[in-house]
């Protein structure tokens, strides 16, 4: 059985910093593509982050810059680095896992909430 449990979320002031993890079972994370949402309350999940097999990383232009996406293979384990928080950014962040590297992803974690105060 796939899991994907994100742990890391949390109250942080603006400006502050989290690191976001997904641990993964049931697959081994360096046969796919793995990705970072968020969803904020009222508004539709949006891409934040991914990753291809190959260690390709894309980001959506809002956190560029701020947020790094990285895995590592032995823990089987992706994370998120988040620095410079912005309000906006507050969300529950979800991680989740793609066979392919384009299209949908085919599996996804319960999600954990950073809340960022002004």
């Amino acid at each position: 059985q796939v899991q994907l449990v994100e742990s890391g979320g949390g109250l942080v002031q603006a400006g502050g910093s989290l690191r976001l993890s997904c641990a993964a079972s049931g697959l081994r994370i360096s046969n796919y593509r793995l990705g970072w949402f968020r969803q904020a309350p009222g508004k539709e999940r949006e891409f934040v982050a991914s990753i291809r097999s190959v260690g390709i990383p894309y980001y959506v232009d809002s956190v560029k810059g701020r947020f790094t996406i990285s895995r590592d293979h032995a823990k089987n384990t992706m994370y998120m680095q988040m620095n410079s928080l912005k309000p906006e950014d507050a969300a529950v962040y979800y991680c989740a896992a793609g066979l392919s590297d384009a299209g949908a992803f085919d599996y996804w974690g319960q999600g954990t909430q950073v809340t960022v105060s002004s």
